[in-house]
């Protein structure tokens, strides 16, 4: 059977904008516009290095120098333990910390009923803390306005 060219290139258009329209349903949560505001100390050079992993990974990332973490952190109640160098605001969650890009997208798609989640202190080789060391095992915590919390990542 001989289809006309018109036709073809009709059926053409619709093939491609039926898999661009697939591959847009595949783009991560975070593209939906949430932008990571982060709050670091401006002496702070891991904190740079965390806002390039979440860029890395899709993400866009306003960094604020500002000497004033306490109060950052004071303000988004994070809890006093669970403190690290820079504190992330992004869809309404606290980031605390070098938290995995995999782990935000995770929270931002499941939405739980947390404040934030947090890689407390600053573990040798998570995101921003790479190194020639061997890395450490840490977990990522979450932690509620409640004062609540709860492993949410082991790496």
């Amino acid at each position: 059977m001989n289809i006309p060219a018109q036709p073809k290139r009709r059926a053409l258009r619709a093939l491609l904008a039926t898999a661009l329209l697939g591959l847009a349903g595949l783009a991560p949560a975070h593209a939906a516009g949430e932008e990571v505001v982060m709050y670091k100390d401006p002496n702070c050079g891991c904190c740079g290095k965390w806002a390039e992993h979440m860029r890395e990974h899709g993400f866009k990332v306003k960094e604020v120098a500002t000497t004033q973490m306490d109060v950052v952190k004071r303000e988004a109640r994070v809890p006093q333990a669970l403190g690290s160098c820079h504190t992330a605001k992004v869809g309404g969650y606290v980031v605390e910390g070098h938290v995995p890009a995999a782990d935000v997208r995770r929270m931002l798609g499941e939405k739980p009923a947390i404040s934030g989640i947090s890689a407390p202190g600053m573990p040798m080789g998570s995101p921003g803390m790479e190194g020639p060391y061997p890395a450490d095992r840490y977990e990522v915590v979450s932690f509620d306005a409640g004062g609540r919390t709860a492993v949410f990542a082991r790496h």
